[in-house]
């Protein structure tokens, strides 16, 4: 859920954009404004504004390809009107809508393509980050293209791949600024190298996987193809399309039933929020937790990480072993997000929990609980 206060007004961006060959093209990224969290996330649907967007290019060209969702929102602070925004965008596509390009190395190949989540005869996507800026609050945006993404050579296939998740890739991103940079964490689907048939390794495929980060400076966010960094063990130093290292604390090991995200008995935690904690003094992610195919898991985990200064040595990697926050048995639990009470603009000692809350037919996002931190 990408939120924002520009003023006094609290802004939310729920909802999905673009073509999508396997689910439908949608219109429904919009916004709702209000005076507190608790009007907004209370505003009903027809309510709702329709910001202006940049429209989808045809297949192999320049543009804007496939679906998206905004998942973060980076204010610019030179702007004292709070109206500049970045919004960090998950972004979906298929060998349909972004064709395998020899001469650039960009798209996909629709060969052993791994099964869709709507039953054989489909195909799955992959996931990738961008960003759009908007210089009017959020009424209109310009794509400013792809921060991350995995490109071809580290895709999973066919017959390993049979999660029925992601082909590969990398997507869910949350994003703190600390330091110049735009720190992001986000979920990595991707083989760590060249995914080949004859010698691939699930194990090699699980220590590249999990919750990872990546950073930009805020300088480059007007241009941002090939500046961000992946994490590679030892320093942001990774490309923006390379395989980077994950958060080694937030690996489910393989004796606990950690393995990799193309396999559908695997567990693996996904879909980090990271928010500053003005009470607690430090970083805390939320993340769910993957327990079969599909990201099927009906509990909601969180994290700590006490270093304000990400920048420094190994900081933005030290977060906590995750501790069980919530779960319900029979529902699935994703997206979860810590939101302000009424109309603060911080979080602090008490906060909202929300989360999307899957069960039956139903799949509202929904805030059951307020979390009272102690120190």
């Amino acid at each position: 859920m990408a939120s924002v206060w520009i003023g006094d007004t609290f802004r939310i961006f729920p909802g999905k954009y673009g073509e999508d060959p396997l689910w439908g093209d949608a219109h429904e990224l919009r916004f709702a404004s209000g005076q507190s969290v608790d009007d907004v996330f209370a505003t009903p649907a027809d309510k709702f504004v329709t910001p202006l967007l940049p429209v989808n290019a045809a297949p192999g060209a320049v543009g804007l390809h496939g679906a998206v969702w905004f998942e973060a929102m980076y204010q610019d602070s030179r702007d004292s009107s709070g109206k500049t925004l970045y919004a960090l965008y998950h972004n979906e596509n298929y060998p349909s809508t972004l064709p395998y390009d020899p001469s650039s190395g960009m798209g996909y190949r629709d060969t052993d393509w791994p099964q869709g989540l709507k039953g054989p005869g489909t195909a799955t996507a992959v996931c990738r980050i961008g960003i759009m800026k908007s210089v009017n609050a959020g009424y209109s945006w310009t794509d400013k293209g792809i921060i991350l993404q995995d490109l071809q050579p580290r895709l999973i296939l066919l017959p390993h791949n049979t999660g029925i998740n992601f082909a590969g890739g990398v997507g869910d991103p949350s994003a703190v600024a600390s330091d110049g940079y735009l720190y992001i964490f986000y979920g990595e689907y991707g083989y760590p190298g060249v995914y080949a048939k004859r010698d691939y390794d699930p194990t090699r495929e699980w220590k590249g996987q999990c919750i990872s980060i990546a950073r930009i400076a805020l300088s480059d966010l007007d241009n941002p193809d090939g500046k961000a960094q992946r994490w590679n063990g030892f320093a942001f130093a990774a490309a923006s399309d390379g395989a980077g290292v994950p958060i080694a604390s937030l690996q489910i090991p393989r004796e606990k039933g950690g393995g990799p995200a193309s396999s559908p008995a695997s567990k693996y935690y996904w879909g980090p929020s990271v928010t500053w904690n003005t009470y607690l003094h430090c970083w805390v992610m939320l993340m769910a937790k993957a327990e079969g195919p599909s990201w099927k898991g009906n509990s909601i985990y969180i994290s700590f990480n006490t270093n304000r200064d990400l920048s420094k040595g190994n900081n933005a990697q030290q977060w906590s072993a995750p501790k069980l926050l919530v779960k319900k048995q029979g529902h699935t639990l994703w997206y979860p997000s810590l939101q302000a009470t009424g109309t603060n603009k911080t979080l602090g000692k008490r906060v909202r929990l929300f989360y999307k809350d899957m069960y039956e037919d139903k799949s509202p996002y929904i805030c059951e609980y307020m979390i009272d931190f102690s120190k």
